[in-house]
Formats: C-alpha cells, structure tokens, sequence
C-alpha cells in the first residue's frame, strides 16, 4: 500500500472521535462555501461544489449541514475565505505542502510560522517546493461484497486510472489530473460513490527516517492538519509498515 493510502487509513480510525470528525466537517463545509461563492449554489452547474458535496456525503455530513453551508455561502452574509498555501521543510528535513482556506491571512500566517518554528522547520516562499509533489486523482471506495474488484479494475483503466490499491475495507484509484474527471464520470455511471475524491499531491520521492524521527514528524503535520485554516497537508516521509504500526 502505498504511504498517501497508508496515512489516510491510519486518519480514518482516528476520525471516528467525534472530536475529530468536527474537524473534517469544518473543513468540508469551508469547502463547501468557497465553491459555492465562486460558481454558485447549484451543484448541477458548479463541478467544484458538486464534488465538495459528494466528499460531505462520503463523510456523512448531515444533509442539513450541506444546505445550511450552500446558503451562507450564497447569502448577503456570506464569509469570504482566500485560498493560499506554504511550503517548507519540517523536522529532519521533510518537505510540506499545506494548502488552505482563511478569512484572516495573518492570522494563519502567524499560526503556520509558529508551529515550523516549534518543531525546527523552516517555511520556504511559494513555489518553492512545488517540483516535489505531482497533482494526482484520488478516488477511495468503500469495498462491497457486491463489487468486483477486478471488473472496476478494468473500468478504471479503460477511464485513465494509474494505480488501482485494495486494503482492507477500501480501495484506493489514483489518476493524472488530466483525467480525474473522466474517472469521477466512470464511477457515477457505475452507480460507485467514493468516500472521497479530490485532486492531491503526492510526491516524487519519499524519505525515510528512524521511527522516533518519523513519530516527531507525524506530530508536526498533525498539530498542522489541526488548524482550522488548514485544509489539507501533504508531505514526503516514506510511510514505512512499522511507522503505520506505530502510528495507530
């Protein structure tokens, strides 16, 4: 399995607090709002908010939540968020791509700085690190008795899948960016809706660290993943078996 699908298997479990899970819907319906406010509230003509919609239903997101999301975005209140990200090295030098929703650049600003600063890092100008990380499709399936493997396989494939991983409850499609709409319309003509799907960046080439290294890591990008500023994190540490492990 490769370390994007190990991580987030190791965040599912922890994502059962509810604690947790009132992060996820934070961060979904900040989503939710900016594509709405963009494109506007119909999902039928807004593909960023169709598919905003479809990560909240895959996280079981209360359809009043989504509705009430839509209308502050549309509203005459409506929040406006700035989409920025950053860029920098963490400890022992792992490279960290954090994008982000705000509606106080300085605040977020403050907030990111401190913890690189905490944990010895060091935040680098936009574009810096971008060479690092490939934008790729990520489709995860919830696995069913009544789904064959080996037929969606070949489904994925024929619609541009590069990489198609089964765990133990999920499977994991991952695609070029080119082609995460061609994949995203497959799998609503099959009747399949993903937990999630999103474009992300993963990287070029891993690091690998000793386990305690690794762990200090791990805390760093979860303390960051736990800002509500922060949308979602991506990083370079080879997530090896024994720090899955060690990690749940």
């Amino acid at each position: 399995m490769s370390g994007h699908s190990k991580w987030s298997t190791i965040k599912r479990k922890k994502g059962a607090a509810d604690a947790r899970r009132g992060k996820i819907f934070t961060k979904i319906i900040k989503e939710i709002i900016i594509a709405a406010k963009e494109g506007g509230g119909d999902p039928d003509t807004n593909a960023r908010l169709r598919l905003a919609i479809q990560n909240a239903k895959g996280a079981n997101m209360p359809k009043d939540n989504i509705e009430r999301a839509i209308k502050k975005a549309v509203g005459a209140d409506a929040v406006s968020y700035i989409e920025t990200s950053f860029e920098g090295y963490g400890p022992h030098g792992i490279a960290v791509f954090a994008e982000c929703l705000t509606d106080n650049n300085n605040r977020t600003v403050a907030s990111v700085r401190s913890v690189f600063n905490k944990f010895g890092g060091n935040l680098g100008t936009n574009g810096s690190l971008t060479y690092l990380f490939d934008r790729k499709g990520i489709f995860t399936i919830i696995k069913d008795d009544d789904l064959s493997l080996d037929d969606l396989e070949l489904e994925m494939i024929d619609a541009g899948a590069q990489d198609f991983e089964v765990d133990e409850d999920t499977v994991t499609i991952t695609c070029a960016k080119e082609d995460f709409g061609n994949v995203s319309r497959k799998l609503s003509e099959l009747g399949i809706e993903p937990e999630e799907s999103r474009l992300k960046r993963i990287p070029n080439d891993t690091k690998k660290l000793e386990i305690e290294s690794a762990k200090k890591v791990m805390k760093f990008i979860e303390i960051l993943e736990d800002d509500d500023d922060i949308q979602n994190v991506y990083h370079n540490l080879e997530m090896t078996d024994e720090l899955a492990e060690a990690l749940e």
